[in-house]
């Protein structure tokens, strides 16, 4: 027998049963979507962490000083000291707080962070409007801020807050520049803030000195040497006590995120994978009934000279026929679960390996679970099958 003609075959016997071949091609459908929808939501969740991390900088190590005993955290002179650390590009300390900030009746609690000018390369935060606090401000504690586009938005509203004054904590200040938007991290939205001198956030936020510190190096390569330099000195400094500090390693951050969120799609991929094999029992099913019905056709065809494989070829291709439609459903459900997932806010990103992993899989289940109706039907013996009532 041609392939061709076993496929016409096959086409015929599927269109004979239409409404029982539509519900066993509906368990391949869901499973085929399921399986790319839900990888597509992984990787999606994938890429944003990874997005974000970035965005942060790779070649970033975070200092968190929790200070025990006498000594609870460092200097703004001392932390700009590691800026001398070689391959170090800046340095960046922090001090912060919460504060009430108030423009005419509004007012708002918003989160107050005392920077310096090399903040703006380290942590890459700039203004989109005025300019941004410079080692003057910090000289002589100017009184100026720099407003993030969410705490603009609930005190002015459309307007530019640059150069209007507030008041924070009932402390007069200047707003000379507005932020670019930065969305929202793992800790939230970086939008509703307000930065100031750092030295003038000691006054106003009565900070007895710096507890976080952001150092930039080089390149990615040179974390671990810069971070067990200042892991040495933070030692000397605590005396030894580990517990009063702590580093942050970005890079290492990036790679743990990605890891779990390709762990956390396989686990989708897997749980999805389970409806296949259920359709696949199915298909398995509707198979063995096709068998028995049809079993004096297969008693007539051996009877004219049709042979075992024939036999074999002819069911099985229905059940590849089956399961590749499904296939193809499949990933057209699931192309428009993805769009709309995308429209309603939830990062999706499907790729064309996944379509065709998906795809190559409901056939290896057709086949899987076409074999054994087709090898029972081919087994059939031309007398008992012609005698079948």
């Amino acid at each position: 027998m041609q392939f061709s003609q076993g496929v016409k075959m096959a086409w015929k016997a599927i269109l004979a049963n239409k409404l029982r071949t539509l519900l066993t091609m509906l368990g391949i459908v869901i499973g085929v979507a399921s399986v790319i929808t839900l990888i597509a939501i992984g990787k999606g969740t994938q890429k944003e962490v990874q997005d974000q991390m970035a965005s942060l900088g790779t070649n970033l190590l975070s200092v968190s000083i929790t200070g025990r005993g006498a000594v609870s955290s460092l200097s703004v002179e001392e932390a700009m000291e590691l800026e001398e650390i070689e391959t170090v590009r800046g340095v960046a300390p922090v001090v912060s707080g919460s504060t009430q900030v108030k423009y005419g009746a509004d007012n708002a609690n918003v989160n107050t962070m005392g920077v310096t000018a090399s903040y703006e390369e380290v942590r890459d935060v700039h203004v989109q409007s005025g300019r941004f606090i410079n080692a003057i401000d910090n000289r002589y504690r100017q009184k100026v801020a720099l407003m993030g586009t969410g705490t603009a938005s609930e005190l002015f509203g459309d307007r530019n807050p640059v150069g209007q004054y507030i008041s924070l904590n009932s402390i007069r200040f200047k707003v000379v520049g507005l932020l670019e938007e930065q969305g929202s991290s793992l800790g939230g939205s970086n939008d509703n803030q307000i930065m100031i001198p750092i030295s003038t956030a000691e006054r106003l936020l009565r900070s007895s000195g710096v507890r976080q510190i952001y150092i930039q190096t080089e390149s990615e390569k040179d974390l671990t040497a810069v971070q067990a330099v200042i892991e040495n000195k933070l030692a000397k400094k605590f005396k030894g006590d580990s517990r009063s500090y702590s580093i942050f390693n970005q890079a290492d951050m990036v790679q743990t995120m990605t890891a779990v969120s390709s762990t956390l799609s396989k686990t989708l991929a897997g749980i999805a994978g389970i409806s296949l094999l259920v359709g696949g029992i199915g298909i398995m099913n509707i198979m063995l009934v096709s068998v028995t019905e049809r079993t004096r056709e297969i008693g007539i065809r051996k009877a004219i000279g049709a042979k075992r494989k024939d036999i074999l070829i002819q069911f099985l291709l229905e059940s590849l026929v089956i399961s590749g439609m499904s296939g193809v459903f499949g990933v057209i459900v699931s192309y428009s679960a993805v769009y709309f997932l995308n429209q309603s806010g939830t990062t999706a990103v499907m790729t064309w390996d996944t379509i065709a992993m998906s795809f190559l899989f409901s056939f290896t289940i057709g086949v899987m679970f076409g074999i054994f109706p087709a090898n029972k039907a081919s087994r059939l013996k031309p007398v008992d099958a012609l005698r079948y009532d």
